[in-house]
């Protein structure tokens, strides 16, 4: 019986008994060997089975009862009873629920267990991140301490010895008395021997006194200065930074003497009421009109006028003598400012020959003037114009008297070319007195010679016909060409004198013509091609609105004249002071990064570096001595110095190493290299500079905050010039990013889209990142940007690239086109380096109407600034990269999507093109993309750009 715990063994009879025995002890083992292996046999399976019912052992004894082994599931269930079958369902699926729970909490142990994994793996790239990022920061401070100290052995060596300002030689003091000179000593007068250059140091300023016209009259009794040419020359004079009050500190001496009129000039000089609609009358001055004595008298002349400027400025078209109230007069030393010199008069290098003034005050002259295309007009020359007196005989000047005949007859040949040559005027508004010399008076109004010049390609200048260096109806005849975009064309140049000829080259404004070549006028017209003809065109306005175009044009000009003879430089261009928003000029730096920065590439983009502001006034005593000819005829202004101009002049290679190697930081100490040593200095053929970023944000803090987020850790920056163009104040609780370089809020003075352009005097650098305060972009493409710009420093370099397309609608507009193209002519300064320079010549040189024209669309701002740089360089602007618009998330909807934006900036494009004249903007095909990163070099060197 299986199971039980006894076995009984029937044992035979036998006697035998050792046999029997020892069969029994056999028999014995066998039987107990199976019941062993029987026992084994139910016993496992039955612990098995209560295993897997019971894995923790905490099933109760009650349950562990009702159950029923794991082999009874195989019975036949046929022959049970329905309850019994239902406690086996019952317990079938209560191992069925137990089983399911087991294998869920082990899945989500088993998920719990991945996602630790991953932490862990994240954690172990994050350092990994984290200390490559360190390693990163290490080898830039690494960088910063050795340019730091290379910075510092430069400056020590630069200012040891320190150079000191030289010394007047009669600082704060009037002229000395001198005994008065002879009227042949006059005559011969220079520079050298006729000026006092002690009063004038080179680090003066040039120092300029007025004497005032109402204290100080040098005219006869019953005479006086002409009262518009007196007040408005005292205002204009006022705006000028030369102008001091203390005479004892003055280097020159200002002496309105002209234009003299007589007193009740209506009723005496009646007869010589002009007919010229704008002056109703016009008053001939007489040369008797100063009184010597008088001039002599003035207090500070010193016995001989010595760095007196006599000031004789004709205001209407008079007659050549009347004007020039000094001839034969003995001015001793004194300096003669006048627009009609006799040639035994005029002291060459000496006297200075000016304009008359016929324009405003001052103010925007532009539509003055009329389009410079097309280039060729309906006349190719044209000349109005009467030889007075008219009892002087032509024939006692044969050469002239060919001259006109050649005229007339070319003016009447057979050629398809229209000629405008008049000889008389019917009337001849201009009147001559009987004493004049032989000069040409001028026809019709000013009006009527306006709409002659403006057909005309060429306008024909030419002299008087006696011995005269210059006379104020040929000047004003000049004037007047130029104004209108006529060409001068002035025959026998090489007798006469021209307005400012030692600083202007006129060879770039008029065709300059000896007598003896009249029968080759015609032929050398024709040859000059479209390009030469929109070219002079354009430098002829040029000089005309910078240098006679109005009073105080005229009035800067003659003391930027004298100031560039004696070789001082001009004053410091004004700066607008900024003003903080805050107490302080600089938001305070807070402790902690910022969070949510955009992730930057990997390699390492430039050392941190700390402020290196850009050298200023480096080049005050060279600039207008090496570059005269370009600051008075190319650039805008010479009548300011400027910190740094984008024009400067670049150092041979050799030079960074031999002898003027202070500033340079080439790559690789001049070895060059991949992207390692690439990313450790600048390089290029400009000394090392940083760049400031300026952002014009307008009530979207949160927009500007993740801005300055995003500048964090960006080399070579120096600061960041936030213009608050809202009238409210930022937020108190604003929480101002650490970007790690200073950032100066600056009030505006009111809002404006011009405000972004203000030259603040917080702009240290000569390179100016102008930035959208929603524009995103990454630390290796602004550094990409800057790189580039330096090797284009006079252009604006930028990422969203624009532009314009001719209409062909209506056939003489342009409209404005942000499509993308693979030509472009604009780059939006949403995102854009230009050179500070740039920024003064928006602010004080472009014509205001543009500024206002900005203001009242509030857009163009962008287009303006692009006119200006093509105007001034004649160059393209630079696109890098391909970017061509900018991602904004989180940004309402922009201006730019708007229809009403788009037809605003096809208004701008046709206006402003209104005020230069013609359009400057110069299409390109050129782009800068970085081709670095496909450079084939080693896998152990670094990509110079990894990402562009």
């Amino acid at each position: 019986m299986v199971g039980s715990s006894e076995t009984l063994i029937k044992i035979p009879a036998n006697t035998n008994g050792t046999s029997t025995m020892s069969s029994y002890f056999r028999n014995f083992r066998v039987y107990k060997l199976i019941l062993l292996i029987l026992f084994m046999l139910v016993l496992l399976p039955l612990i098995a089975h209560r295993k897997l019912l019971n894995p923790e052992n905490d099933v109760p004894t009650s349950d562990a009862l009702r159950r029923r082994p794991l082999l009874d599931a195989y019975e036949d269930f046929s022959s049970m009873r329905a309850s019994e079958l239902k406690m086996r369902i019952e317990e079938m699926l209560r191992i069925k629920n137990t089983v399911s729970i087991e294998l869920r909490e082990l899945e989500s142990r088993r998920q719990k267990l991945q996602s630790d994994i991953g932490q862990y793996n994240q954690k172990i790239e994050d350092l990994k991140q984290e200390l490559l990022r360190e390693q990163t920061e290490l080898e830039r401070l690494k960088i910063s301490v050795e340019q730091a100290q290379v910075a510092q052995r430069e400056a020590v060596q630069r200012n040891t010895p320190d150079l000191a300002l030289p010394r007047t030689l009669y600082p704060n003091a009037l002229p000395r008395k001198m005994p008065p000179i002879s009227t042949a000593i006059s005559h011969s007068c220079e520079m050298h021997n006729c000026f006092d250059h002690s009063r004038c140091s080179l680090t003066s300023g040039f120092p300029v006194y007025l004497y005032d016209p109402d204290s100080y009259s040098v005219l006869r009794s019953g005479y006086d200065i002409d009262g518009f040419l007196k007040t408005t020359i005292k205002q204009t004079l006022g705006y000028n930074a030369h102008i001091v009050r203390d005479p004892k500190l003055a280097c020159i001496y200002l002496v309105l003497v002209g234009e003299a009129l007589l007193e009740n000039n209506l009723i005496k000089n009646n007869r010589y009421a002009a007919e010229e609609e704008e002056h109703k009358a016009i008053v001939l001055p007489l040369p008797e009109a100063i009184d010597m004595q008088r001039l002599y008298r003035l207090p500070f002349w010193g016995g001989d006028g010595r760095n007196h400027v006599l000031l004789n400025l004709a205001r209407r078209d008079l007659n050549s003598k009347g004007t020039n109230v000094l001839l034969n007069q003995n001015t001793m030393r004194a300096i003669v400012v006048q627009s009609s010199f006799e040639l035994s008069q005029f002291r060459t290098n000496y006297d200075l020959i000016v304009p008359p003034i016929l324009g405003p005050p001052g103010g925007d002259v532009w539509q003055e003037c009329s389009t410079m295309v097309p280039a060729r007009r309906k006349y190719l020359l044209t000349f109005q114009g009467e030889l007075r007196p008219l009892d002087v005989a032509i024939k006692s000047h044969p050469l002239d008297d060919f001259i006109l005949e050649h005229l007339t007859d070319m003016s009447k040949g057979s050629t398809q070319d229209k000629f405008l040559l008049q000889f008389q005027c019917v009337p001849a508004t201009e009147q001559l007195d009987e004493n004049s010399v032989v000069d040409w008076a001028l026809c019709g109004t000013d009006s009527s010679r306006k709409s002659i010049l403006r057909e005309s390609t060429f306008a024909l200048v030419l002299p008087p016909l006696e011995q005269r260096v210059s006379s104020t109806l040929m000047l004003a005849r000049l004037y007047e060409a130029l104004r209108s975009g006529a060409i001068p064309v002035i025959l026998g140049a090489d007798e006469i004198r021209l307005p400012y000829a030692e600083t202007i080259d006129w060879r770039r404004v008029a065709i300059l013509l000896p007598k003896a070549r009249i029968t080759e006028l015609h032929f050398l017209l024709r040859a000059v091609q479209d390009s030469d003809l929109l070219l002079m065109r354009r430098h002829g306005r040029l000089i005309w609105e910078r240098y006679l175009s109005s009073v105080q044009a005229t009035v800067d000009t003659i003391i930027a004249s004298l100031r560039d003879r004696l070789g001082i430089p001009p004053r410091p261009v004004p700066p607008i002071v900024a003003q903080s928003v805050f107490n302080n000029t600089f938001i305070p730096l807070k402790s902690d990064p910022p969070v949510g920065m955009d992730t930057e590439p990997e390699e390492s983009l430039g050392p941190i570096e700390p402020p290196y502001p850009s050298p200023a006034f480096r080049r005050n005593y060279t600039i207008l001595r090496i570059q005269s000819r370009e600051a008075w005829n190319e650039w805008a202004d010479p009548f300011y110095m400027y910190p740094q101009l984008p024009f400067d002049p670049v150092l041979p290679s050799e030079a960074k190493f031999l002898g003027s190697h202070m500033g340079f930081r080439p790559i690789g100490k001049g070895s060059g290299g991949a992207g390692k040593e690439f990313s450790e200095a600048l390089g290029g053929n400009y000394p090392r500079e940083q760049f400031t970023i300026i952002i014009l944000t307008y009530e979207r803090e949160q927009v500007l905050m993740d801005s300055l987020g995003r500048l964090y850790g960006l080399p070579y920056l120096h600061k960041v010039v936030v213009v608050w163009n809202s009238p409210k104040p930022p937020l108190d609780d604003l929480r101002w990013p650490d970007i790690g370089v200073p950032v100066a809020v600056v009030r505006a003075p009111r809002n404006s889209l011009n405000n972004r352009f203000l030259p603040f005097d917080v702009i240290e650098t000569e390179a100016v990142l102008s930035v959208d305060d929603d524009a995103h972009l990454r630390h290796d493409e602004i550094l990409f940007g800057f790189r580039v710009w330096r090797e284009h420093r006079d252009r604006v370099v930028g990422f969203p690239g624009r532009f314009h397309a001719w209409d062909l609608n209506t056939n003489q507009n342009w409209n404005y086109n942000s499509n993308y193209s693979c030509e472009l002519s604009m780059v939006l300064t949403g995102a854009a380096f230009i050179h500070k320079y740039y920024m003064y010549l928006y602010t004080y040189h472009l014509p205001q109407a543009i500024r206002d024209k900005v203001d009242e669309y509030m857009n163009c701002e962008d287009i303006a600034m692009n006119f200006l740089v093509s105007h001034i360089t004649r160059q393209p602007p630079v696109k890098v990269t391909s970017r061509w618009t900018f991602r904004c998330p989180g940004c309402p909807v922009s201006l730019s999507e708007d229809d009403t934006h788009f037809q605003e900036r096809h208004k701008c494009i046709n206006f402003f093109t209104q005020v230069f004249g013609y359009t400057p903007l110069l299409s390109t095909q050129y782009r800068a993309d970085s081709i670095l990163f496909k450079t084939r070099i080693p896998h152990d060197k670094q990509k110079c750009f990894k990402y562009i």
